[in-house]
């Protein structure tokens, strides 16, 4: 029997979060729901917004999900390739950016 780091979606987690949480689950869903629907932009680019950002949070669901329904809603395997190398981009650029952080204790703490 194979077992993966992350268990499957299912039935009886989606069962089981609320029945141990409904009002929160009720409220997220809402909140989902207005934040992904068509507004200043588009449904179709706030669901490539969720897939790079799905990327850079490292949430395997969140990928497998906004990736569907970015497709569902239109975009290409070319416009979601780009969205991740977006994300891909950010978080390289953050990791640099940061090394300003390092370079100041580095100066800090040699000798003048």
């Amino acid at each position: 029997m194979e077992q993966t780091l992350y268990p499957a979606s299912s039935p009886e987690l989606a069962g089981k979060r609320k029945q141990l949480a409904p009002k929160p689950l009720e409220a997220f869903q809402a909140f989902s729901k207005a934040v992904f629907a068509d507004g200043a932009l588009p449904a179709k680019t706030k669901q490539l917004i969720a897939v790079a950002v799905a990327h850079v949070t490292q949430c395997p669901y969140c990928i497998r999900g906004h990736t569907e329904a970015a497709l569902k809603r239109g975009a290409t395997e070319q416009e979601i390739m780009e969205a991740i190398w977006v994300a891909a981009e950010m978080r390289a650029g953050g990791a640099y950016a940061h090394s300003a952080l390092a370079i100041d204790v580095m100066n800090r703490s040699t000798p003048a």
